[in-house]
Protein backbone atom coordinates (compact mmCIF):
# COMPACT_ATOMS: atom_id res chain seq x y z
CA UNK A 1 0.00 0.00 0.00
CA UNK A 2 1.31 3.38 -0.22
CA UNK A 3 -0.46 6.26 1.93
CA UNK A 4 -0.59 9.94 1.78
CA UNK A 5 -0.67 12.42 4.86
CA UNK A 6 -3.67 13.68 3.70
CA UNK A 7 -4.73 10.01 4.00
CA UNK A 8 -3.26 9.09 6.95
CA UNK A 9 -4.79 12.34 9.16
CA UNK A 10 -8.11 11.58 7.53
CA UNK A 11 -7.91 7.98 9.25
CA UNK A 12 -6.73 9.29 12.43
CA UNK A 13 -9.32 12.02 12.87
CA UNK A 14 -11.86 10.04 12.09
CA UNK A 15 -10.63 7.14 14.36
CA UNK A 16 -10.11 9.55 17.42
CA UNK A 17 -11.75 12.63 16.47
CA UNK A 18 -10.22 16.11 16.96
CA UNK A 19 -6.67 16.81 18.16
CA UNK A 20 -4.41 15.07 15.21
CA UNK A 21 -1.72 17.51 14.29
CA UNK A 22 1.41 17.49 13.14
CA UNK A 23 1.02 13.75 10.69
CA UNK A 24 4.34 13.37 8.56
CA UNK A 25 6.19 10.47 7.38
CA UNK A 26 8.88 9.29 8.54
CA UNK A 27 10.07 5.93 7.26
CA UNK A 28 8.94 3.50 4.78
CA UNK A 29 10.26 -0.39 4.56
CA UNK A 30 9.48 -3.13 2.72
CA UNK A 31 6.54 -4.03 4.72
CA UNK A 32 5.31 -1.12 6.15
CA UNK A 33 4.65 2.98 6.08
CA UNK A 34 5.02 5.16 9.23
CA UNK A 35 4.05 8.48 9.99
CA UNK A 36 4.73 10.61 13.01
CA UNK A 37 1.65 12.35 14.71
CA UNK A 38 0.51 14.60 17.54
CA UNK A 39 -2.69 13.41 19.92
CA UNK A 40 -4.04 15.87 22.33
CA UNK A 41 -0.18 17.16 23.32
CA UNK A 42 1.64 13.72 22.82
CA UNK A 43 3.32 12.29 20.15
CA UNK A 44 2.88 8.74 18.57
CA UNK A 45 3.90 6.62 15.46
CA UNK A 46 1.27 4.97 13.24
CA UNK A 47 2.83 2.52 11.37
CA UNK A 48 0.50 0.63 8.14
CA UNK A 49 1.31 -2.87 6.27
CA UNK A 50 0.01 -6.49 5.19
CA UNK A 51 1.30 -8.28 7.77
CA UNK A 52 -0.42 -8.12 11.83
CA UNK A 53 2.02 -10.36 13.19
CA UNK A 54 5.29 -7.91 12.74
CA UNK A 55 2.69 -5.35 15.23
CA UNK A 56 1.85 -8.13 17.35
CA UNK A 57 5.23 -8.95 18.10
CA UNK A 58 6.01 -5.57 18.68
CA UNK A 59 3.25 -5.63 21.36
CA UNK A 60 4.80 -9.10 22.81
CA UNK A 61 8.30 -7.10 23.16
CA UNK A 62 7.58 -3.84 24.43
CA UNK A 63 6.30 -6.00 27.94
CA UNK A 64 10.27 -6.31 28.44
CA UNK A 65 10.83 -2.89 28.20
CA UNK A 66 13.03 -1.04 30.77
CA UNK A 67 15.79 1.81 30.78
CA UNK A 68 18.07 -0.11 29.55
CA UNK A 69 16.00 -1.77 26.33
CA UNK A 70 13.39 1.00 25.89
CA UNK A 71 11.11 -0.38 23.44
CA UNK A 72 7.43 1.60 22.61
CA UNK A 73 4.31 0.59 23.96
CA UNK A 74 1.62 -0.38 21.32
CA UNK A 75 -1.57 1.66 22.03
CA UNK A 76 -3.59 0.79 19.15
CA UNK A 77 -3.81 -1.91 16.97
CA UNK A 78 -6.44 -3.04 14.15
CA UNK A 79 -7.23 -2.90 10.71
CA UNK A 80 -6.96 -0.24 8.00
CA UNK A 81 -7.06 -0.18 3.98
CA UNK A 82 -7.13 -3.34 3.20
CA UNK A 83 -4.58 -4.31 5.66
CA UNK A 84 -3.22 -3.55 9.27
CA UNK A 85 -2.30 -0.45 11.56
CA UNK A 86 -0.30 0.09 14.69
CA UNK A 87 0.22 2.77 17.17
CA UNK A 88 2.71 3.19 19.51
CA UNK A 89 4.64 6.23 21.60
CA UNK A 90 6.88 8.19 19.42
CA UNK A 91 10.25 7.95 21.62
CA UNK A 92 12.88 10.42 21.17
CA UNK A 93 16.34 10.27 19.14
CA UNK A 94 18.17 10.23 16.07
CA UNK A 95 19.38 6.50 14.65
CA UNK A 96 22.39 4.39 15.66
CA UNK A 97 23.12 4.01 11.61
CA UNK A 98 23.52 7.79 11.91
CA UNK A 99 26.23 7.79 14.55
CA UNK A 100 29.73 8.79 13.93
CA UNK A 101 33.12 6.66 15.45
CA UNK A 102 33.29 8.29 18.49
CA UNK A 103 29.41 8.27 18.88
CA UNK A 104 29.47 4.93 18.29
CA UNK A 105 32.12 4.02 21.06
CA UNK A 106 30.27 6.01 23.40
CA UNK A 107 27.27 4.16 22.85
CA UNK A 108 28.89 0.34 23.35
CA UNK A 109 28.07 0.21 27.24
CA UNK A 110 24.64 0.66 26.13
CA UNK A 111 24.19 -0.98 23.36
CA UNK A 112 25.58 -4.29 25.40
CA UNK A 113 23.14 -3.50 28.35
CA UNK A 114 20.53 -3.59 25.58
CA UNK A 115 21.60 -6.47 25.08
CA UNK A 116 21.93 -8.16 28.19
CA UNK A 117 18.40 -7.00 28.59
CA UNK A 118 17.19 -9.44 26.28
CA UNK A 119 19.28 -12.26 27.23
CA UNK A 120 17.73 -11.56 30.31
CA UNK A 121 14.04 -11.35 29.24
CA UNK A 122 12.19 -13.84 30.43
CA UNK A 123 10.84 -16.11 27.93
CA UNK A 124 9.87 -19.60 30.03
CA UNK A 125 5.95 -18.50 29.78
CA UNK A 126 6.90 -19.31 25.54
CA UNK A 127 8.20 -22.49 23.71
CA UNK A 128 9.91 -22.69 20.31
CA UNK A 129 13.05 -21.51 18.49
CA UNK A 130 13.60 -19.24 15.97
CA UNK A 131 10.73 -16.34 14.64
CA UNK A 132 8.44 -15.32 17.02
CA UNK A 133 4.39 -14.84 17.20
CA UNK A 134 2.14 -12.26 19.04
CA UNK A 135 2.38 -14.52 22.35
CA UNK A 136 6.23 -15.32 21.84
CA UNK A 137 6.07 -18.75 20.34
CA UNK A 138 8.39 -20.35 18.25
CA UNK A 139 7.87 -23.01 15.83
CA UNK A 140 11.30 -24.82 15.35
CA UNK A 141 12.34 -27.67 18.15
CA UNK A 142 15.96 -26.50 18.18
CA UNK A 143 18.19 -23.60 17.59
CA UNK A 144 19.92 -25.46 14.88
CA UNK A 145 16.69 -25.99 13.11
CA UNK A 146 16.01 -22.54 12.85
CA UNK A 147 19.55 -21.83 11.20
CA UNK A 148 19.44 -24.76 8.93
CA UNK A 149 15.93 -23.42 7.96
CA UNK A 150 17.78 -20.25 6.08
CA UNK A 151 17.65 -22.71 2.86
CA UNK A 152 14.22 -23.06 2.58
CA UNK A 153 11.93 -21.92 0.18
CA UNK A 154 7.95 -22.39 0.72
CA UNK A 155 5.69 -20.82 -1.39
CA UNK A 156 3.55 -19.60 1.37
CA UNK A 157 6.54 -17.75 2.96
CA UNK A 158 7.08 -13.98 2.69
CA UNK A 159 9.63 -14.38 0.37
CA UNK A 160 8.65 -17.61 -1.36
CA UNK A 161 10.57 -17.85 -5.00
CA UNK A 162 13.43 -16.27 -3.62
CA UNK A 163 15.48 -19.47 -4.95
CA UNK A 164 15.15 -18.91 -8.35
CA UNK A 165 15.20 -15.56 -8.45
CA UNK A 166 18.98 -16.24 -6.75
CA UNK A 167 19.51 -18.89 -9.61
CA UNK A 168 18.45 -15.77 -12.00
CA UNK A 169 20.67 -13.40 -10.79
CA UNK A 170 24.19 -11.70 -11.51
CA UNK A 171 25.48 -13.74 -8.31
CA UNK A 172 23.68 -16.88 -8.87
CA UNK A 173 23.22 -19.83 -6.37
CA UNK A 174 26.50 -20.69 -6.01
CA UNK A 175 27.75 -18.35 -3.27
CA UNK A 176 25.06 -19.53 -1.54
CA UNK A 177 25.03 -23.05 -1.66
CA UNK A 178 28.74 -23.49 -0.52
CA UNK A 179 28.16 -21.36 2.72
CA UNK A 180 25.42 -23.19 3.58
CA UNK A 181 27.54 -26.36 3.36
CA UNK A 182 29.75 -24.60 6.03
CA UNK A 183 27.08 -23.57 8.13
CA UNK A 184 25.94 -27.16 8.51
CA UNK A 185 29.23 -28.54 9.42
CA UNK A 186 29.13 -25.57 12.35
CA UNK A 187 25.38 -25.80 13.38
CA UNK A 188 25.37 -29.09 14.74
CA UNK A 189 27.00 -28.43 18.41
CA UNK A 190 25.49 -24.78 19.33
CA UNK A 191 23.70 -23.84 22.55
CA UNK A 192 20.08 -24.74 22.16
CA UNK A 193 19.22 -21.83 24.33
CA UNK A 194 16.26 -19.63 23.92
CA UNK A 195 16.79 -16.15 24.29
CA UNK A 196 15.31 -12.71 23.05
CA UNK A 197 16.97 -11.43 20.03
CA UNK A 198 15.60 -8.50 17.90
CA UNK A 199 17.28 -10.14 14.73
CA UNK A 200 17.41 -6.51 13.01
CA UNK A 201 19.27 -3.88 15.15
CA UNK A 202 20.35 -1.69 12.16
CA UNK A 203 18.58 -0.74 9.70
CA UNK A 204 16.78 2.32 11.42
CA UNK A 205 15.63 0.34 14.30
CA UNK A 206 17.62 1.99 17.32
CA UNK A 207 17.19 5.54 18.33
CA UNK A 208 20.31 6.95 20.30
CA UNK A 209 20.76 10.19 22.20
CA UNK A 210 24.45 10.87 23.34
CA UNK A 211 25.74 8.23 25.14
CA UNK A 212 22.27 6.32 25.69
CA UNK A 213 19.67 4.63 23.77
CA UNK A 214 16.13 5.78 23.35
CA UNK A 215 14.28 3.42 21.47
CA UNK A 216 14.47 0.04 20.12
CA UNK A 217 11.65 -0.12 17.38
CA UNK A 218 10.26 -2.84 14.57
CA UNK A 219 10.33 -6.57 16.31
CA UNK A 220 8.92 -7.99 13.00
CA UNK A 221 12.03 -10.05 12.46
CA UNK A 222 12.29 -11.08 16.53
CA UNK A 223 13.53 -14.47 17.35
CA UNK A 224 13.97 -17.05 19.96
CA UNK A 225 17.89 -18.44 20.06
CA UNK A 226 21.43 -17.44 20.85
CA UNK A 227 21.57 -14.07 22.50
CA UNK A 228 25.20 -13.76 20.41
CA UNK A 229 23.32 -13.42 17.44
CA UNK A 230 22.17 -9.94 17.71
CA UNK A 231 26.27 -9.04 17.86
CA UNK A 232 26.95 -11.23 15.05
CA UNK A 233 24.56 -8.46 13.16
CA UNK A 234 26.73 -5.93 13.97
CA UNK A 235 29.38 -7.79 13.08
CA UNK A 236 28.57 -8.46 9.92
CA UNK A 237 26.94 -5.40 8.37
CA UNK A 238 29.98 -3.31 9.66
CA UNK A 239 31.36 -2.83 6.44
CA UNK A 240 28.43 -1.10 5.10
CA UNK A 241 28.85 1.66 7.98
CA UNK A 242 32.27 3.26 6.97
CA UNK A 243 32.70 5.55 10.00
CA UNK A 244 32.62 1.96 12.34
CA UNK A 245 35.25 0.51 10.50
CA UNK A 246 37.92 0.85 13.39
CA UNK A 247 35.15 -0.67 15.88
CA UNK A 248 36.27 -4.21 17.05
CA UNK A 249 32.50 -4.90 18.03
CA UNK A 250 33.41 -8.37 19.01
CA UNK A 251 36.67 -7.22 21.07
CA UNK A 252 34.23 -4.81 22.91
CA UNK A 253 31.66 -7.78 23.45
CA UNK A 254 34.40 -9.98 24.99
CA UNK A 255 35.81 -7.03 27.38
CA UNK A 256 32.28 -6.48 28.58
CA UNK A 257 31.14 -10.20 29.39
CA UNK A 258 34.74 -10.56 31.26
CA UNK A 259 33.56 -7.67 33.28
CA UNK A 260 30.55 -9.15 34.16
CA UNK A 261 31.86 -12.84 34.63
CA UNK A 262 29.60 -14.22 31.99
CA UNK A 263 31.77 -17.46 30.79
CA UNK A 264 30.65 -17.90 26.68
CA UNK A 265 32.02 -20.70 25.31
CA UNK A 266 32.62 -21.24 21.82
CA UNK A 267 32.64 -17.25 21.70
CA UNK A 268 34.21 -16.98 18.11
CA UNK A 269 33.08 -20.07 16.12
CA UNK A 270 29.22 -19.11 16.88
CA UNK A 271 29.90 -15.68 16.19
CA UNK A 272 31.05 -16.53 12.79
CA UNK A 273 28.57 -19.23 12.32
CA UNK A 274 25.58 -16.52 12.87
CA UNK A 275 27.67 -13.74 10.73
CA UNK A 276 27.03 -16.62 7.94
CA UNK A 277 23.41 -17.17 8.89
CA UNK A 278 23.09 -13.68 8.51
CA UNK A 279 24.54 -13.16 4.86
CA UNK A 280 22.52 -16.69 3.55
CA UNK A 281 19.52 -14.87 5.04
CA UNK A 282 20.26 -11.21 3.86
CA UNK A 283 20.84 -13.01 0.05
CA UNK A 284 17.78 -14.90 0.34
CA UNK A 285 15.61 -11.31 0.89
CA UNK A 286 17.87 -9.43 -1.76
CA UNK A 287 17.56 -11.94 -4.33
CA UNK A 288 13.71 -12.09 -3.36
CA UNK A 289 13.36 -7.98 -3.50
CA UNK A 290 15.94 -7.73 -6.55
CA UNK A 291 18.40 -5.54 -5.22
CA UNK A 292 21.07 -6.51 -7.36
CA UNK A 293 24.02 -4.31 -6.10
CA UNK A 294 23.62 -5.32 -2.48
CA UNK A 295 23.30 -9.08 -3.19
CA UNK A 296 26.62 -9.08 -4.28
CA UNK A 297 27.89 -7.09 -1.83
CA UNK A 298 26.52 -9.24 0.57
CA UNK A 299 28.07 -12.62 -1.13
CA UNK A 300 31.78 -11.27 -0.75
CA UNK A 301 30.35 -10.13 2.60
CA UNK A 302 30.28 -13.46 3.39
CA UNK A 303 33.29 -14.99 1.34
CA UNK A 304 35.18 -13.08 4.17
CA UNK A 305 33.24 -14.37 6.97
CA UNK A 306 33.81 -17.82 5.32
CA UNK A 307 37.64 -17.16 5.16
CA UNK A 308 37.13 -16.20 8.86
CA UNK A 309 35.41 -19.79 9.50
CA UNK A 310 38.46 -21.68 7.74
CA UNK A 311 40.46 -20.08 9.92
CA UNK A 312 38.54 -20.94 13.19
CA UNK A 313 37.36 -24.22 12.48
Amino acid sequence: MTLDVTLVETFLTSHYGDGIAAVAPIGRGEWSQAFAFDRQGRGYVVRFGAHVDDFERDRFAARFSSPALPVPQVVDLGEAFGGYYAVSERMPGSYIDESDEAQMRALLPALFAALDAMRLADLSPTAGFGGLDGAGNAPCASWQEVLLGVADDSPGDRIGGWRAKLAASPVGSAPFDRAYDRLQALSADLPNERHLIHNDLLHFNVLVEGDRITGVLDWGCAMAGDFLYDLAWFCFWQPWYPAWRSIDFAAAARRHYAAIGLHVPGFDRRLLCYQLHIGLAGMAYQAFAGHQNDLVETALRIADVSSDLSETV
